[in-house]
């Protein structure tokens, strides 16, 4: 800029910043990757079986045009219905709703969500034209769904419900298309809440309620879980009063990966659909639906029990100072065959049965997390220590020395090739199980010999582990 002052010049964003080819993009992905593989790296699989890439571009939006070109209220309500969402803390549900909540609650994915609502959605909206117009009859079926963690899915999830559920009610030949308008009320989950670390409940419920007011919910409960029904209210009102998210119109609307991830869950939901329907229906796939719903749920559990997937204060970063005291679950629903469950259930059992223990005895089972040796080893070791074995409520204590110790159990912290002669040191000078954090996968026998009675390492099942060494230190149940 030699002729203009800086700060006077025209931008010109296609001279300035020109087109790059996504073949472009993809050398240079590919060039940082140094040989490594892509997918395995970037690609994400979900647990609906879509594989998310680390980016998308305009070319993802091909053959989506008339979901793109949507209006806000107009047919296919993917877009919503352009007004914004009522608070709604009663959380009020009408008899006979389609509850694809408590499908959620019961473990299913996205996918199975949707399929299950519009299988049960189209068996109501039946049998109600038996007696009255499908104009009259579909506005009378409430939609509820909750929202998980899962921010830009559960903003999709909601889109892609409205669209097929659009389109079901447009097969009934209705004389106007606001009859194909959702009735959806939204609530967040109950899933994955828990008593441990309860405060950070409050950001779940938050991030929960974004996903519901940018997804176009109609009406709107956040269910308060270790935090006051004011806190609650008050989420929805700074989301609506100070984020302004009721200003705006399908915010999300013409984002590339918003708009693929929409039509992806719509199209494999109306896979699940077809299934059902050629199995005569919602009510008739009860026994096999109740079947999938299940594994996933063994899945959702197992991936919480690795640590595959992170519950922050739950199954990672636990606060060993906090103290939940006596929360309220929430209330009990029979909801057969979907049975309801919490992913932390398994870990707040560990921590009950801990603190039972304290009462009962006075104190905490102690653990000293002792540590040796090369620096970066024996801290990155110490830390994944505290998480994994805080989990359980252990009292955590960190040191270099293990003389005169009131501990239940040691932790030996250090680095593989420095782990034998601490262990064999460690093991013959005290009377108490000594364990090791990490993998040392060549001298496991060897460290066995020495005396260590475990290895904790990434892939150690939480739950196991952890109810194991309660048993071991005698923790009473």
């Amino acid at each position: 800029m030699t002729e203009e002052r800086i700060g006077t010049a025209t931008l010109n964003l296609r001279r300035d910043f020109p087109h790059v080819p996504t073949e472009v993009w993809e050398a240079a992905i590919r060039k940082d990757l140094k040989g490594d593989d892509y997918d395995a790296k970037l690609v994400w699989r979900t647990d609906e079986g879509i594989a998310v890439r680390p980016y998308y571009r305009s070319d993802a939006l091909a053959g989506l045009d008339a979901q793109v070109s949507a209006v806000p209220g107009q047919f296919p309500f993917v877009r919503g219905t352009g007004a914004a969402w009522e608070i709604n803390q009663v959380g009020v549900v009408e008899e006979g709703s389609v509850r694809a909540d408590l499908v959620l609650e019961a473990g299913a994915d996205s996918v199975q969500q949707l399929g299950i609502a519009l299988g049960d959605g189209v068996e109501k909206l039946v049998n109600l034209c038996e007696a009255q117009p499908v104009d009259v009859a579909a506005r009378e079926i409430q939609f509820v769904f909750a929202v998980g963690s899962t921010y830009f899915f559960e903003i999709a999830k909601l889109r892609a419900a409205r669209m097929l559920w659009a389109r079901v009610v447009e097969q009934f030949k209705p004389i106007k298309l606001d009859a194909c308008r959702m009735n959806l009320h939204v609530r967040t989950a109950r899933i994955n809440k828990s008593v441990c670390d309860p405060h950070t409940n409050i950001l779940r419920a938050t991030t929960e309620a974004m996903s519901a007011a940018i997804g176009g919910c109609e009406s709107l409960t956040v269910e308060p879980f270790g935090f006051d029904d004011h806190i609650a209210i008050n989420i929805q009102r700074v989301l609506a009063e100070e984020a302004h998210l009721n200003g705006v119109a399908d915010p999300a609307g013409g984002s590339y990966y918003i708009e693929w991830l929409t039509a992806s869950l719509a199209h494999e939901a109306w896979k699940l659909f077809q299934r059902i329907e050629a199995a005569g229906g919602y009510t008739a796939s009860l026994d096999w639906l109740a079947e999938e719903i299940a594994r996933s749920r063994i899945a959702r559990e197992k991936s919480i029990s690795s640590r595959d997937l992170t519950m922050v204060g739950v199954n990672n970063y636990p606060n060993g100072a906090e103290n939940s005291g006596n929360i309220e679950r929430f209330p009990a629903v029979d909801v057969a065959p979907f049975p309801q469950f919490r992913l932390a259930e398994p870990l707040e059992i560990i921590r009950e049965r801990t603190a039972r223990h304290a009462t009962k005895t006075g104190r905490l089972p102690k653990v000293l997390l002792l540590k040796r040796g090369e620096l970066r080893m024996r801290t990155a070791r110490a830390n994944f220590s505290r998480n994994f074995v805080g989990c359980a409520g252990f009292d955590i204590t960190e040191s270099e020395e293990y003389a005169n110790t009131d501990a239940d159990l040691i932790v030996l912290c250090s680095s593989d090739p420095e782990y034998l002669p601490f262990a064999q040191e460690v093991c013959s000078a005290v009377h108490i199980p000594v364990v090791v954090a990490g993998y040392p996968k060549e001298q496991i026998e060897a460290l066995q010999a020495a005396g260590i009675k475990d290895i904790l390492h990434i892939a150690s099942d939480l739950v196991e582990r952890l109810t194991s060494w309660q048993g071991r230190l005698r923790v009473a149940k």
